[in-house]
């Protein structure tokens, strides 16, 4: 299927008018110069260079050990492949929490120094204040609520949030408390479907849904998760839309045998 694909670029105005407009917004994650450049060219909306690069790219069990540093790295890469997408830098673990003026800091280091265009953090009412802060110092905040993960060992694991009223309610008045503030908007977790439904009616800025199920204002996967390359990671949320890891997997094995039977190069392929 051809996917009609815009060349203006995309802006955190233009984001929040998708909503308005009841248009999806199609966000997904990418660490790298050579995908970023297919996904953005594919008409993706948003570009997460999410913190899971800790698990995808250098092979942590968790996200907390990924350094700012290395995302800024990663995330220059793929500032320069997006032509159309608007690119979020994920504020890692240790980088906001401290106190506010290091939260700011950090996140105008991010964005100078990556080319980003808005920060990504995790966390409800606790962060609120870092969150006012950068937005008053001109840093455009997307919010995180739901399962976070850099929160994965005062959770004790990645189970599904807010079943509980107590909880659900919780996380819809910190999604008003974060829209208030200024966020432009904020990714919903695993969490039930209803609940975000609920909160993305409740709030002015969109809802990006992971696990949150289908009347959120827009939805994010991870790219090596839904091309199938993750192959140990199969959560009731994600689906394949392809199968890459046998296919890599395949044309690997087909090179090795080629140079161990020497059939490559051949004469075309040698100058």
């Amino acid at each position: 299927m051809s996917v009609h694909v815009q060349t203006s670029r995309m802006t955190t105005s233009k984001i929040r008018q998708m909503k308005q407009n009841g248009e999806k917004i199609a966000m997904i994650t990418s660490y790298d110069f050579t995908l970023a450049s297919l996904v953005d060219q594919a008409g993706v909306d948003m570009i997460l260079v999410g913190d899971s690069a800790s698990n995808i790219v250098c092979g942590n069990q968790y996200t907390l050990p990924i350094t700012v540093d290395e995302m800024i790295f990663l995330t220059r890469g793929v500032v320069r492949a997006a032509q159309h997408a608007l690119v979020v830098i994920d504020m890692p673990f240790g980088s906001y929490q401290v106190s506010e003026e290091e939260a700011v800091r950090n996140a105008i280091r991010m964005m100078k120094e990556s080319g980003a265009d808005a920060v990504k953090l995790e966390g409800s009412e606790e962060i609120l204040p870092a969150v006012q802060h950068m937005i008053k110092a001109g840093v455009p905040v997307c919010a995180h609520l739901g399962l976070t993960p850099q929160s994965v060992n005062q959770f004790g694991g990645y189970g599904l949030r807010a079943k509980e009223e107590a909880e659900a309610d919780k996380l819809l008045r910190d999604a008003q408390l974060l829209d208030k503030a200024g966020c432009f908007c904020m990714v919903l977790e695993k969490i039930p479907a209803q609940l975000a439904e609920k909160v993305t009616v409740a709030v002015s800025c969109p809802t990006i849904g992971i696990g949150a199920g289908p009347k959120c204002d827009g939805q994010v996967l991870v790219l090596h998760d839904m091309l199938g390359l993750n192959q140990g990671f199969k959560p009731k949320f994600l689906r394949h839309f392809a199968e890459l890891a046998d296919e890599v997997k395949s044309a690997v094995g087909d090179y090795v045998m080629a140079v161990r039977d020497q059939s490559f190069p051949n004469a075309e392929e040698s100058y």
